[in-house]
């Protein structure tokens, strides 16, 4: 007799409820670079994304849920792609100098939702708790960034805490400023190369 393996089935497609909340958050995305947060309301971001505000509250139950969650999105990615050029770079300075390229890209492809992170994190602790859940991942991946480039732990890990809270503010003023992404990348690169006594 055939043994069947009683192992449970991975599900690998999306559901209808996973595609139903990613049209959400897209929507949400979406009038954030249009019209901006201030305009925007759980009515708003139901139509943008073709439901009823009712279908709507059945996933999240208010904006500021919907802002969460699409925060939560947005620094998982980067989260995942910093850990990614971490894991690939063979030296401490290419490490940096990639990270810094990855998060330029983040805040050109998904700035409305970086800024709305630092604008309302001080008064939606969902959002609050995102980004700076966020800001620790990354700071621990660069913190062992800093030790590969001699460090001590406890002073690795203190420099880089610091210098991923400068990272957010230069490219969040560079963002709201409309200035060059690129142009505050190449200077963070160069505060963070030299505070870690690597050579430019």
């Amino acid at each position: 007799m055939e043994e069947r393996d009683a192992r449970p089935r991975r599900r690998t497609a999306p559901t209808k409820g996973d595609l139903r909340e990613r049209a959400i958050l897209d929507a949400a995305e979406q009038q954030l670079n249009s019209t901006g947060g201030a305009c925007m309301t759980v009515a708003t971001i139901a139509q943008e994304a073709g439901i009823t505000r009712g279908a709507l509250y059945f996933y999240f139950g208010s904006k500021n849920e919907v802002l969460a969650a699409l925060v939560e999105r947005t620094v998982t990615k980067l989260r995942t792609e910093v850990d990614a050029v971490d894991a690939a770079a063979a030296a401490p300075g290419d490490a940096v100098r990639q990270g810094l390229e990855q998060t330029a890209r983040m805040w050109r492809e998904h700035g409305t939702v970086m800024r709305t992170a630092v604008e309302l994190s001080p008064s939606v602790p969902a959002i609050d708790q995102a980004w700076r859940s966020a800001v620790v991942a990354l700071a621990d991946t660069m913190g062992g960034v800093a030790e590969r480039a001699g460090l001590p732990s406890g002073t690795a890990a203190e420099v880089a805490a610091a210098l991923v809270w400068m990272t957010e503010r230069v490219f969040y003023q560079a963002f709201v400023a409309d200035s060059s992404l690129d142009d505050a990348a190449a200077t963070l690169t160069r505060v963070w190369l030299a505070a870690l006594g690597l050579a430019a």
